[in-house]
C-alpha cells in the first residue's frame, strides 16, 4: 500500500463505519480479555413511527458510554431527556456498568447533566470553537442485586 491507496471519503457507507468499530473492538476485546461489549439505543417514536427522541451508545467492560441524546424541539423540556438517560442508567447496571460517561458541548447541556448526578471530568476549550467548550462528565452507578 502507497499513499495512492488512501481516499478521503466525505460521506462513507455506513457498513464501512461499522466495519471500522467491529475492528478496533476486536483489537479492544484482544488487550482487555472484556468481550460484553453491547449497543444501547433508546427511542421515543411519535404516532407515524419517526423518532421524537433517543439514546444511542453502549456498553462494555463495566462502562456506559452514551455518545447521542437528542430531544425533538417541541418535545424538549418535558422530562425526556431525563426519562431517557434514567432508562439508560437502568440498563447499564442491569448490565454489570459502575459507570456512565458522555459529553456535551457548552451550548448543550452540561448543567442539566450535573443537576443528574454526573461530574465534569474534562473540558476541552474551544472546541467546536471559541467561546465554546467540550465537557467531559463522569457518573458513579451501583449494580442492581
Amino acid at each position: 500500500m502507497d499513499l495512492r491507496d488512501l481516499k478521503v471519503e466525505v460521506e462513507p457507507e455506513s457498513k464501512d463505519i461499522r466495519s471500522l468499530e467491529d475492528r478496533l473492538y476486536e483489537y479492544n476485546v484482544e488487550q482487555t480479555g472484556s468481550d460484553d461489549g453491547k449497543w444501547l439505543s433508546i427511542f421515543v417514536r411519535d404516532d407515524t413511527g419517526d423518532i421524537a427522541a433517543g439514546l444511542h451508545g453502549w456498553t462494555w467492560c463495566g462502562t456506559c458510554k452514551v455518545e447521542r441524546l437528542w430531544v425533538r424541539k417541541d418535545l424538549r423540556r418535558q422530562g425526556y431527556g431525563q426519562r431517557l438517560l434514567a432508562a439508560a442508567e437502568q440498563e447499564a447496571r442491569a448490565r454489570g456498568c459502575h459507570q456512565l460517561l458522555l459529553d456535551t458541548f457548552s451550548f448543550q447541556a452540561p448543567l442539566f447533566y450535573k443537576k443528574l448526578g454526573f461530574e465534569i471530568i474534562g473540558v476541552t476549550e474551544g472546541f467546536p470553537r471559541p467561546p465554546h467548550s467540550e465537557y467531559h462528565l463522569r457518573k458513579p452507578l451501583t449494580p442492581t442485586g
